[in-house]
């Protein structure tokens, strides 16, 4: 007998359907649900989870490191929160991480049970980690998680402590203040600038609308990069099929294909295509 692997599972659901087909009426929302279950998958794909199941309104998924499974969750509540809204009205999801076995073919283990409990418990826009997956994260994504275990009457016999997952769109209060770094990284495409910052400390770059950065370039992924901000510094991320290019001044051009390089700067980013390429769709940046 096959015996469950343990993975790092996560549940993530559309809630309020019921309220939302009453304004907007079911055709609608259904199509609504759709765009927002998409944003879901695409999170998942870009890092490297496996989908175990798949309803209307609800998403499972399996992820070998707990790390890959948070930063999936955060980037997935960024994707659905840069839709439009629907004649005023926005739709947003919740998401439950737990680690533990998943069981093979339609059953549900045991641990995707409680990972759909503190999908079920989270608050529209939020995220419940239980923690097991707490206590596997590396130092660069810990500091998401709050201090101290959510206090909720829900999650009584659990036999988990509950920790929330601070979004990638607030302010990260969990990292002491002397030790969260200083610098923030300002990045230039065409005509706009963003930072990577304490408030901001994820930036994706790919050639899908929803991206931060939209690279219109044959070569660049839908979801080929992203940027993040940790306690040691800034780190280029790639997940695309013809690698990142990086050339800082003074050094010569680097390639990344599925694997991190830290930023130091200033300097410039091709996505699919070199750097040193003036004429393509660069992206410039600098720590400042």
């Amino acid at each position: 007998m096959i015996q469950p692997k343990n993975v790092c599972v996560l549940v993530a659901e559309v809630p309020g359907r019921q309220r939302f087909a009453e304004a907007l009426g079911a055709h609608e929302v259904n199509h609504a649900v759709e765009r927002c279950m998409h944003r879901v998958e695409r999170a998942i794909e870009a890092n490297a989870g496996a989908r175990l199941r798949r309803e209307t309104a609800r998403a499972c998924a399996a992820f070998e490191r707990c790390d890959a499974a948070i930063l999936a969750a955060c980037e997935m509540l960024e994707r659905v929160e840069s839709l439009p809204p629907l004649r005023g009205l926005r739709m947003l999801i919740r998401v439950g991480v737990h680690y533990g076995a998943a069981a093979p073919g339609p059953a549900v283990s045991a641990d995707e049970a409680l990972a759909m409990r503190l999908a079920d418990t989270a608050k529209p826009g939020h995220i419940l980690a239980s923690n097991a997956v707490v206590m596997q994260l590396s130092p660069g994504v810990r500091h998401l998680a709050c201090n101290k275990p959510l206090q909720d009457s829900a999650l009584d016999g659990l036999g988990w402590p509950v920790f929330e997952i601070v979004r990638y769109s607030g302010t990260i209060t969990s990292i002491p203040a002397a030790e969260r770094i200083s610098q923030r990284l300002r990045i230039h495409h065409q005509q706009d600038v963003l930072f990577v910052e304490e408030n901001r400390p994820v930036v994706l770059l790919g050639r899908e609308i929803g991206n931060d950065i939209v690279i219109i370039d044959r070569r660049t992924s839908r979801q080929h990069a992203r940027i993040e901000r940790r306690r040691e510094g800034f780190v280029l991320i790639d997940r695309s099929t013809n690698g990142t290019y990086v050339a800082e001044n003074g050094g010569a051009e680097r390639c990344i294909k599925a694997g991190e390089l830290p930023l130091i700067g200033p300097g410039r980013i091709g996505c699919g295509f070199s750097a040193n390429d003036i004429e393509r769709d660069l992206a410039f940046f600098e720590i400042v």
